[in-house]
C-alpha cells in the first residue's frame, strides 16, 4: 500500500487501476472536480476523476485553506497587540515558532486532503493519480496509459496557475508566487507585494501582522479593482493604518536581485515619481492563467479564447462548442469568478445537467467575494458604479460598523453599503471591517431572491452584533433607520 506526502495511506487513488466506459470523467481534481464528481456519483453515474497530484488542487493545497489558516494566525497576533494596546490586558508576542505555526497550517490541510479523499471513496468515485488528454470528443487517455470513453460526456477543471512575469521569474526563496509564499522558508523581515487584487492584499495583510515591514505596488487606480470604489478606499485606510504602504496607480520598472539576498525595485508612482524600495522578498500576486497544457483540445474539436480560457458555448449548462464536454472552475471565462465556491456550484450544475436533472445556471450575480485581509471585505452584486452604467435608478446607503455597539467594541471602524434601485430590489451590499467575511451570507440571499429593502427591514437583527448594521442599513433605506448618523 501506497503512502502519499501527507502520510495518508490508502488514498482512493489506488483503488482501481483498469479503464474502460464510464459515464463522466473529469479531468482535474480541485473544487471543481470534485464538487461534479461528488454530485454525479450520488446521482447514480459512474465516474473517473482524473488528478495528477492530489485531489483538493491548489484550493486546498496551496490557497483558500493554508492561507486562511495563516492569516487565522495573524489575526491572533494583531488580538494580542490590540489586547494590550487597547484593553489593558499586558499580553505580548515573543517570537513566532514558525515550524510549530507552519505544522498547525499542514495539519489543516492533511485533514482536509483525507475528508476529500474520503468523500471521493465513499462516493464510488475512481481516482486515477494522472495528467490526462483528450483523444476524441468522448475519450481521455491518461498519462500512464488508461484509455476511458464518457457515454454521458467529460469535465474540464484542470484550474489555474500564478500568472509570472518576465524578469520576476519565481525563485521560492526571495521572488515567489501566491503558490508558494507561505511556504518559502522562515518570516521575512520586509516584502514588497506586487499586485493589490484579493490575493496581493491578503498577503501583504499577513506579513505585516507578522511584524514585516511592507510595501504594497498595484497598477490600478485603487486596491481591489474590481470591487466598489468604496470598499476600496475603507480598505486602503485601514491597510495604510496599519502601516503598510499602499501605493496604487504605481508600476516596478526594474527589480535586481541583491548578492547577498532580497530585491531592489525601482517603483514610479502615479504622479511620476519614482522611488527605490528593497525588500528581503518579492511576491508577485498579478493574477492567474487557465492551465490547459497538455490537454490537447483540438483533438475534441476545441480551442482556448485569446485569453487561455475554455469558454462555453451554453452558459446554462457550462457546455462547450462539442456536445458532452462542459468546464468548470478556472478555465471559464468572466463572467465566472476564479472563486473556489463558485466552482462548487458549477460543479453541481455540470453533474445535474449530465445526469438529466434540471438545474438552475449559476448566478454570478449573487456569489460572494471575500478579501480575508485586515481589514476584510465582503460583497455581492454590482458596485454602485456598475448600477448607473446600466442605467439603474440607483439609491445608496451607508452605515458604519461604529453605529452599532458591538462595531464600538471591536473598534476597528469598517462600514456596510447598500446599492437598490429606487422603489426596487437590492442590487449590492458591500462590507469592509471586522469579520465581514461570516456576514456575507444573508446579503447573498437578499441579492439572489431579488429582495427589496423593506422586505429586510421586516427581519430582526441579533443585538448586540455586527450584523445589525446591515439590519440598519436597511432599515434607513426603508424609511424606518433608528441609529443612521
Amino acid at each position: 500500500m501506497n503512502t502519499d506526502s501527507t502520510g495518508n495511506t490508502g488514498s482512493p487513488e489506488q483503488t482501481d487501476s483498469t479503464d474502460g466506459s464510464v459515464d463522466v470523467t473529469v479531468i482535474g481534481g480541485g473544487t471543481g472536480g470534485y464538487s461534479t464528481a461528488l454530485r454525479a456519483a450520488a446521482l447514480g453515474l459512474s465516474v473517473v476523476l482524473v488528478e495528477r497530484d492530489k485531489v483538493g488542487g491548489t484550493c486546498l493545497h496551496r490557497g483558500c485553506i493554508p492561507s486562511k489558516a495563516m492569516l487565522h494566525a495573524a489575526e491572533l497576533v494583531d488580538g494580542i497587540a490590540e489586547a494590550r494596546e487597547r484593553w489593558g490586558v499586558r499580553a505580548v508576542v515573543d517570537s513566532v515558532d514558525w515550524p510549530a505555526l507552519t505544522a498547525t497550517r499542514d495539519d489543516i490541510v492533511s485533514r482536509n486532503h483525507q475528508g476529500v479523499e474520503g468523500h471521493l471513496r465513499h462516493a464510488g468515485v475512481r481516482v486515477v493519480r494522472s495528467g490526462a488528454r483528450l483523444t476524441g470528443p468522448r475519450s481521455v487517455r491518461t498519462e500512464d496509459g488508461r484509455e476511458f470513453t464518457a457515454a454521458r460526456g467529460i469535465v474540464l477543471a484542470t484550474g489555474s496557475r500564478p500568472r509570472t512575469l518576465p524578469g520576476l521569474e519565481p525563485d521560492g526563496h526571495t521572488v515567489v508566487t501566491s503558490d508558494d509564499a507561505l511556504f518559502a522558508p522562515g518570516l521575512p523581515a520586509s516584502v514588497l507585494v506586487l499586485g493589490g487584487g484579493a490575493i496581493g492584499v491578503e498577503y501583504a495583510s499577513f506579513h505585516r501582522s507578522m511584524g514585516a515591514g511592507v510595501t504594497l505596488v498595484e497598477a490600478a487606480e485603487r486596491l481591489v479593482p474590481l470591487e466598489d470604489a468604496d470598499v476600496s478606499r475603507h480598505l486602503t485606510r485601514g491597510l495604510k493604518k496599519r502601516g503598510i504602504d499602499v501605493r496604487t496607480g504605481a508600476r516596478l520598472e526594474g527589480v535586481e536581485r541583491l548578492a547577498a539576498g532580497g530585491v531592489r525595485a525601482t517603483v514610479r508612482g502615479a504622479r511620476g515619481d519614482v522611488r527605490e524600495v528593497t525588500a528581503e522578498r518579492l511576491l508577485v500576486a498579478v493574477g492567474r492563467v487557465p492551465v490547459t497544457d497538455g490537454l490537447d483540445l483540438a483533438a475534441a474539436g476545441l480551442a482556448t479564447d485569446g485569453r487561455g480560457f475554455v469558454a462555453p458555448a451554453d452558459w446554462s449548462r457550462l457546455e462547450t462548442a462539442v456536445p458532452g464536454i462542459h468546464v468548470v472552475g478556472d478555465l471559464l471565462p468572466p463572467p465566472s469568478l476564479g472563486l473556489a465556491h463558485a466552482s462548487f456550484a458549477e460543479g453541481l450544475l455540470v453533474a445535474e445537467t449530465l445526469a438529466g436533472v434540471a438545474s438552475a445556471p449559476v448566478d454570478y450575480a449573487a456569489v460572494p467575494r471575500v478579501t480575508y485581509s485586515a481589514p476584510q471585505t465582503a460583497a455581492v452584486g454590482l458596485t454602485e458604479a456598475q448600477a448607473r452604467d446600466l442605467s439603474y435608478d440607483v439609491v445608496v446607503n451607508t452605515m458604519p460598523l461604529t453605529a452599532v455597539a458591538k462595531g464600538m467594541v471591536h473598534g476597528q471602524g469598517g462600514t456596510v453599503k447598500v446599492v437598490a434601485e429606487r422603489g426596487g430590489r437590492v442590487l449590492g451590499v458591500h462590507l469592509v471591517g471586522p469579520h465581514v467575511s461570516e456576514m456575507i451570507a444573508e446579503s447573498q440571499l437578499i441579492v439572489g431572491w431579488d429582495a427589496e429593502p423593506a422586505d429586510v427591514a421586516r427581519h430582526v437583527h441579533a443585538h448586540p452584533t455586527l450584523s445589525e448594521a446591515v439590519g440598519e442599513a436597511f432599515l434607513s433605506l426603508a424609511g424606518r433607520g433608528l441609529h443612521q448618523q
